[in-house]
């Protein structure tokens, strides 16, 4: 790999995590705030290292004897493809060579994130939604050459079709959660299709001083459903971490704490208090993995 492509800087720690091999664990929380990684870290039992870099704050330590990460990614599809292409780079690529390495790690990629619910049933008090399925608006699996092989292609084309998507906006992609991950993780709770939104206004419907082009695909996406699940929610960072981890072999799954709904209005004021519960419990249950 040429120097631009795998970025090093002077310490010779990968470019913008700034993390070198060994400094993060196989299994590791991406949460989008910078603030919510310490929330995090805060209940590990030990803490062996703890890094900031722009918006990525690392730390990773032990909770319960299993050694664990938490990275964050800032918002964004953008953010998702360098904060998990660099984590891959630091177990997969011998940094001395630049080669691949003949034996892969895969890693457990678990997002804890916040998000709006699309059906008028999901509450917005201590509700937790774990995406089954991604539905990206944003594009980034067309720019890999696996990506459409690494995408849930009947879903896409299904979605595509009923949406009678306009060319002139990027070309959705459907992804999926590790199954291992759902099974050992989501337990109890409701699954469903997260539309992952390159933006927070025009994408997500929201109109302040300029008009979006189409202000009604967030409702005609809202009644979409495939393969007995509907789309519950929306975010900005789900089908980037699933089309990824499928392409780079790594697992991942999202659970979102459900703090708004787009269809009643209501809005979570003590969202804190349900996200740390959310996070304690997440802790448990990882343990078991």
């Amino acid at each position: 790999m040429k120097q631009a492509e795998l970025v090093l800087n002077a310490e010779g720690h990968v470019y913008h995590l700034n993390l070198k091999p060994g400094d993060v664990a196989e299994t590791i929380f991406l949460v989008g705030d910078p603030g919510r990684a310490k929330t995090i870290a805060d209940f590990f039992d030990t803490i062996e290292f703890s890094r900031s870099n722009r918006e990525i704050n690392t730390f990773t330590g032990t909770y319960k004897g299993k050694r664990l990460s938490v990275v964050s990614t800032g918002m964004g599809t953008d953010n998702i493809e360098i904060v998990v292409s660099e984590l891959d780079a630091l177990f997969n690529i011998d940094f001395e060579t630049k080669l691949p390495k003949a034996e892969l790690t895969s890693l457990n990629l678990i997002r804890i994130g916040t998000s709006g619910g699309l059906q008028a049933e999901i509450p917005v008090t201590n509700s937790y939604i774990v995406s089954q399925y991604a539905l990206g608006l944003d594009g980034l699996a067309y720019f890999y050459e696996q990506g459409p092989f690494a995408m849930e292609r009947e879903m896409t084309s299904s979605f595509i079709n009923q949406m009678d998507w306009e060319n002139d906006l990027p070309k959705p992609y459907a992804s999926s959660a590790s199954p291992f991950l759902v099974e050992k993780l989501g337990m109890g709770w409701p699954k469903g299709i997260t539309l992952t939104a390159p933006g927070f206004y025009a994408p997500q419907g929201r109109e302040l001083r300029l008009n979006v082009t189409d202000n009604t695909i967030i409702a005609r996406a809202s009644k979409y459903k495939y393969n007995g699940f509907q789309v519950t929610n929306f975010e900005m960072e789900t089908s980037a971490l699933y089309i990824l981890s499928s392409m780079m072999g790594h697992r991942a799954m999202t659970v979102c704490d459900i703090i708004a709904n787009r269809i009643t209005g209501k809005f979570n004021v003590d969202y804190k208090a349900s996200m740390e519960n959310l996070i304690r419990e997440m802790l448990e249950r990882v343990t078991k993995i």
